[in-house]
């Protein structure tokens, strides 16, 4: 691998956990990969890891290993299909969802010395507003927030973009809406949410898009492939490619 110019990283978060964060993030990897672009997925819930699970790959190293005993994240990669690679991380290691700044640091690093070999690096962050959400947000260019039309997922939302816009001064925030059953629906909770994020934050969000609920997400994540290899005319898959489309232009 030969490095290039610096990617676009981009960070997905949700603040709440179930709003359906990890199957998008493996889906526009996808939708970015078909439009020949390569593409990086970190699994930033660097302890309670489910990207390799929902993706049915068999992980033999797992980013603990950078972090523990410096291993090359080259040697980490898992090719997913042409153009789509995943970092894996570890599950059931409370303490990689805590690492002390000098940790924290290292593992950027790490991670800067590999991303120049791609286009897009996407990072699946953990649910919540814990430490590593935070600097993998702010170590990113492009913050998208997923929400749903559930109010406790709208509420951690808004609290998440408080607390990077609050300690990181961050500005732009682009919100998908997930799990809608029309446009409308997405319409309206993006305007409500944008008028919160104005008037108390001084924030604009971008509308970066909505995913429609679709039988074919769930059969997919059963499946263990991606909705968009599996069902590429299903809605949910057509809405990803449009994001995927609107994140190129």
């Amino acid at each position: 691998m030969e490095n290039k110019q610096k990617p676009q990283i981009i960070s997905i978060s949700s603040g709440k956990g179930g709003v359906g964060k990890t199957s998008f993030t493996i889906n526009l990897a996808a939708a970015l990969s078909a439009k020949s672009r390569k593409v990086l997925l970190i699994d930033g819930d660097l302890g309670l890891a489910n990207v390799d699970v929902m993706l049915g790959l068999n992980v033999k190293h797992t980013l603990r290993e950078t972090v523990e005993e410096g291993r090359d994240p080259l040697e980490i990669l898992v090719e997913v299909m042409p153009g789509f690679f995943v970092l894996p991380a570890s599950s059931g290691v409370p303490e990689m969802a805590s690492l002390s700044y000098e940790e924290q640091a290292f593992l950027i690093d790490s991670l800067e010395q590999i991303i120049g070999n791609f286009d897009f690096v996407l990072v699946d962050t953990a649910a919540g507003v814990g430490e590593s959400v935070l600097w993998f947000n702010n170590w990113a260019d492009k913050n998208i927030t997923l929400l749903s039309p559930d109010p406790t997922a709208i509420t951690d939302a808004y609290a998440l973009i408080k607390i990077m816009k609050t300690r990181y001064n961050k500005e732009d925030f682009h919100l998908i809406i997930n799990n809608v059953k029309s446009k409308k629906e997405a319409q309206e909770v993006f305007d409500n949410m944008s008028t919160v994020l104005e008037n108390f934050l001084g924030v604009k969000p971008c509308y970066q898009g909505a995913i429609p609920q679709d039988s074919a997400v769930s059969m997919a994540v059963r499946q263990q492939k991606p909705f968009l290899i599996a069902q590429p005319k299903a809605r949910a898959s057509l809405a990803v490619t449009e994001i995927c489309n609107k994140i190129l232009s």
